[in-house]
């Protein structure tokens, strides 16, 4: 991991919008790997050494240990209270592009299902509508391009489930490409897995500014694709 500074895209007092790369984990996935939260609170404590006090880091929303994207982090707890609601009530809004095995031919399309998330495996799998324990899912698609067999997505989430892009876009055929949990080709491409966080809007939570933030993935899996 290289070192935090190089992964921010804006900060100020109240917060910090970062490009988390792909392989990274928002918080602590195991002894001795290096995730963003304890990476911000090191490059914190050095930014601030004459300051005693501990700083503070709010996780408001994750990402996936695979997926690369814009992630904020609060740096005060009123930050992280107002922001958690914007999550919440669907005010920060964030859009992602995908690249999936197959060509698909509608040009825009909703994918609405139940998903079930399976702890043990750590996967979410669709099952039938009312089954307990499953929650609802939909997400709106839009195909920016196509060829070789694959298809650049725009996606926007309308709820936010447990690995909900990855689980609802296999079940409907068009697994994202590298994904080694829910594709079965994931396993022999390379490139890493392709989704990608790119665009992010919010509230400031002090001011109430709307502020918006968009990037394009560094992952091999982008590199051949324009917009």
């Amino acid at each position: 991991m290289k070192d935090f500074a190089e992964y921010i895209i804006y900060e100020e007092k109240h917060l910090i919008i970062c490009h988390k790369p792909s392989g990274v984990p928002v918080q602590s996935a195991g002894v001795g790997v290096l995730d963003l939260e304890c990476a911000c609170l090191n490059y914190l404590q050095q930014k601030n050494k004459k300051n005693n006090r501990q700083p503070y880091v709010g996780i408001v929303q994750r990402l996936d240990q695979p997926v690369e994207g814009l992630v904020v982090l609060a740096k005060t707890k009123q930050a992280a209270g107002e922001l958690g609601r914007q999550v919440q009530d669907g005010r920060m809004e964030k859009t992602y592009l995908a690249v999936v095995d197959g060509e698909i031919e509608d040009s825009q399309g909703e994918l609405c299902d139940w998903l079930l998330k399976d702890s043990k495996m750590r996967m979410a799998k669709v099952v039938p509508p009312g089954t307990k324990g499953s929650k609802e899912a939909k997400l709106c698609y839009r195909v920016l391009q196509r060829r070789e067999g694959k298809s650049l997505l725009e996606i926007r989430l309308l709820t936010g489930r447990y690995h909900q892009i990855r689980a609802q876009l296999s079940h409907f055929g068009f697994p994202l490409a590298g994904d080694t949990k829910y594709n079965p080709q994931g396993h022999s491409q390379t490139g890493g897995l392709g989704l990608c966080a790119c665009r992010l809007y919010l509230s400031h939570p002090v001011s109430g500014e709307k502020m918006g933030w968009e990037i394009w993935p560094d992952g091999e899996v982008f590199r051949n694709w324009q917009v």
